[in-house]
């Protein structure tokens, strides 16, 4: 599931990069940089920090409609995001807010009027109102280590054995059932 996460930031991150127009450069303030840097109302963004030592982070603006979950793009250590600019919001400054382990970063995005009236958002770009459902019995694994204890070796010579002696006994269980049905059809 870690490796899904990584690609579909990458993508987002190269997507990003190759759509966006020559005029929306970005936005680097403080450590976090914000593509396209003067976003209309709806038009989705994305951000990437720096040299960050965790691997996963949470950015924070008004001007998101959701808070912004970061990770890492590829090894570089590069946290990548996208969220979409609110639609309700007016045009201006806005601070962003990352943490990252112990240290916050900041930047700033600048909203601007909206240039296309006639563009309607799609699909949220992140859940607006998400549910914290945990991570039932997988959650003390992807808090351990991000999933590397989850990964269990290959089946050795104890389950080779195991499943010959169940499949051993299911093959008697089978030829004793039908040696009693025979035997009582024949009676």
């Amino acid at each position: 599931m870690g490796s899904l996460k990584v690609t579909l930031c990458a993508g987002a991150a190269l997507a990003a990069a190759l759509c966006a127009p020559a005029a929306h450069a970005y936005a680097a303030d403080g450590g976090v940089s914000v593509a396209p840097s003067s976003p209309a109302p709806g038009t989705d963004v994305t951000l990437r920090v720096p040299d960050c030592t965790e691997k996963t982070a949470v950015a924070v603006s008004a001007a998101f409609e959701s808070d912004v979950r970061l990770g890492l793009a590829a090894g570089d250590g590069v946290l990548v995001g996208s969220t979409r600019v609110r639609t309700s919001v007016q045009a201006g400054a806005y601070a962003v807010q990352v943490t990252c382990g112990d240290h916050a970063r900041k930047g700033t995005i600048t909203v601007e009027e909206n240039r296309r009236p006639d563009t309607r958002p799609t699909a949220p770009a992140s859940p607006v109102a998400p549910v914290d459902a945990g991570g039932g019995g997988t959650a003390g694994l992807a808090a351990a280590g991000g999933g590397e204890q989850a990964r269990s070796a290959p089946p050795g010579t104890a389950h080779t054995v195991t499943g010959l002696v169940l499949a051993g006994i299911a093959a008697v269980a089978v030829a004793l059932r039908s040696a009693r049905s025979r035997s009582r059809g024949t009676d």
